[in-house]
């Protein structure tokens, strides 16, 4: 595993689902550490649906998740999805992608001098590319902090879901929003918390990733039976 702040080396991942009123665990998979939070995620989520009959409204995540396929396949469930928003700074000096405004009746960019960068193609990966005139470029004010090609010509990308993914970071800003985001660290956080330091969950006691797989499930029963005792004995 290869992850900024992280210790670098072999380990397993605990990818697991808790419910948002009791903190039930209603999911676990585990995959070795090279895999990325986000690839199991949306099959995962539609095994819970169709084993437990869930109606699901709305599910909260961290910004490991804000993926486009993750955004657009919550949108085509019908899912309120609240993630995390991590910004990433463009090159010192030059303007950063939102200062950019995407004109939807027109399927045109509005770059800070006003003008216009229009569409161009497609590339194979999904996003769509909007070229700025280098002729206009070249007399502008604002060129040294909007590009350093040499041709003078901006390039903005926009992802063919992007309008997905604008939908879950309104989402996130919004009263509900903020609601099911900060409950996060009283549920799933919580509970791996719960599972590293009073389960023994930090480290692997069976080899391979079925003996893995085997110890996250185990965990996960032990922590629901006393989840589930507490909130029998307060009712």
């Amino acid at each position: 595993m290869f992850r900024d702040g992280k210790p670098e080396g072999f380990f397993y991942l605990d990818h697991r689902t808790t419910d948002f009123k009791f903190n039930i665990i209603t999911d676990v998979h585990v995959t070795p550490g090279d895999v990325h939070d986000s690839r199991p995620y949306l099959a995962r989520l539609d095994r819970q649906r169709e084993r437990f009959g869930f109606e699901l409204e709305a599910v909260g995540l961290d910004a490991g998740y804000l993926t486009m396929p993750i955004c657009h396949g919550l949108e085509q469930r019908k899912i309120m999805g609240v993630i995390a928003h991590r910004r990433f700074s463009p090159k010192k000096g030059l303007f950063p992608k939102w200062k950019f405004t995407y004109e939807v009746e027109s399927d045109t960019y509005t770059c800070p001098n006003g003008e216009t960068l229009t569409y161009s193609t497609t590339n194979r990966e999904g996003y769509r590319q909007y070229h700025s005139n280098p002729k206009t470029c070249k007399s502008c004010p604002f060129l040294s902090q909007c590009t350093t090609a040499k041709k003078h010509k901006k390039i903005i990308t926009r992802h063919v879901w992007e309008s997905s993914k604008e939908k879950v970071r309104e989402n996130r800003l919004s009263p509900e929003g903020k609601t099911i985001y900060k409950k996060r660290k009283e549920t799933i956080e919580r509970s791996f918390a719960d599972a590293k330091q009073l389960h023994g969950l930090r480290y692997c006691r069976l080899r391979s990733l079925k003996g893995a797989n085997e110890q996250a499930l185990m965990t996960a029963v032990a922590q629901n039976i006393k989840k589930i005792a507490n909130h029998l004995t307060r009712g």
